[in-house]
């Protein structure tokens, strides 16, 4: 099997923090990624044009060729999955991934050096880590009113998700991060710590209520080769595209990792937990996931709850250090009372969700 140093230009290079904090959506990179990205991939680059997407836990950009979008470029955040090969590495899940049969996924594009994960360097020398995909057309799902429809298709592709990476035999220097409790929702979380946010007193002592109940359920679930393993980890609405004839793609395998393998339900749900559209969605992930992988337990439908009100905790540390335009006009802002209302659910039916 390919070797992950294979996918990389240079695998030991240390890269510094940096940030694109100072653009807006639409604008243009900064000339020294442009010209990067350019030689990089071998493009015109009179031809070319390369705007800013969003700015989360990478930088993303859309790369245009003669006006019309062809891929988008995905800048990472120095230090955030663990370096190059741990790039490299969600770049070779993704190929393996692509074998699975009935599901689509975004397209890596090789370099003019035919590796898939390239270092470009700023002005002061940084090295930030590039990747690049097709561009996929079409509409995200948080961009509908009501993505239900689509969950069941979700929820049967992250049962194949799972039983491919039950069964894949990682090649060798695979190297991605953890998604424990302690990187949700820990003293020292991957994403913030939820404590932080805008809460009342009595609000945040009910969020706490809430947390306890649900870990109690995860502390005593095991972690084994059939609970736990490599997922997706964020198949929220931002990162399934539909096409205008209603086939889906997944994009932004950018936080892979190893997790409970029903972290991806909690994910599935991020940020809109509180909708009234959620149950629908809930419950079509559940049709679809156990078409798949067969029928659920009662402890695990606990454990799926556990995980989406510790995950909706966990987005609302996400919200304190994140940027607002990073998530659909008004969707941060409801984001505590939201979360707040979760959790009084969560205490009052632990599996309201699937109701």
């Amino acid at each position: 099997m390919q070797a992950i140093v294979s996918l990389l230009d240079n695998p030991v290079d240390v890269v510094s923090l940096s940030t694109f904090s100072d653009l807006t959506k639409g604008a243009p990179a900064p000339h020294w990624l442009f010209r990067g990205v350019c030689g990089a991939w071998g493009i015109e680059p009179e031809r070319a044009e390369l705007n800013l997407i969003t700015v989360s836990e990478n930088a993303t950009f859309v790369l245009l060729l003669n006006g019309r979008p062809e891929g988008v470029v995905r800048v990472s955040q120095p230090g955030y999955v663990g370096g190059p090969e741990a790039v490299a590495s969600e770049i070779a899940w993704l190929a393996a991934l692509h074998e699975i049969d009935g599901v689509r996924l975004i397209d890596p594009v090789p370099t003019v050096r035919g590796t898939f994960v390239t270092k470009i360097r700023d002005l002061n020398g940084v090295g930030w880590m590039v990747v690049s995909t097709k561009f996929v057309e079409g509409t995200v799902l948080e961009d509908l009113d009501d993505p239900s429809r689509y969950y069941r298709t979700i929820g049967e592709w992250s049962a194949k998700f799972h039983e491919q990476s039950r069964h894949w035999n990682r090649p060798f220097g695979f190297k991605r991060f953890n998604w424990g409790i302690s990187d949700m929702v820990g003293a020292s979380p991957r994403w913030g710590r939820w404590e932080t946010a805008d809460l009342s007193d009595a609000d945040r002592h009910l969020c706490e209520r809430a947390l306890d109940a649900a870990l109690a359920v995860m502390n005593t679930y095991p972690r084994d080769s059939h609970t736990w393993g490599l997922i997706h980890a964020d198949l929220r609405p931002s990162n399934i595209i539909r096409a205008d004839n209603g086939d889906l793609t997944v994009i932004d395998f950018d936080d892979a990792g190893y997790s409970w393998y029903l972290y991806d339900y909690a994910s599935s749900l991020s940020f809109v937990e509180h909708k009234p559209y959620a149950p629908q969605l809930a419950k079509a992930w559940l049709d679809g996931y156990v078409s798949v992988a067969g029928p659920m337990s009662s402890e695990e439908l606990h454990v799926m709850s556990a995980l989406s009100m510790i995950r909706r905790l966990q987005m609302l540390g996400w919200t304190t250090n994140h940027r607002e335009d990073a998530l659909p006009k008004g969707l941060a802002a409801e984001q505590a009372a939201g979360t707040v209302q979760c959790a009084r659910n969560y205490l009052a039916d632990a599996q309201w969700l699937l109701r």
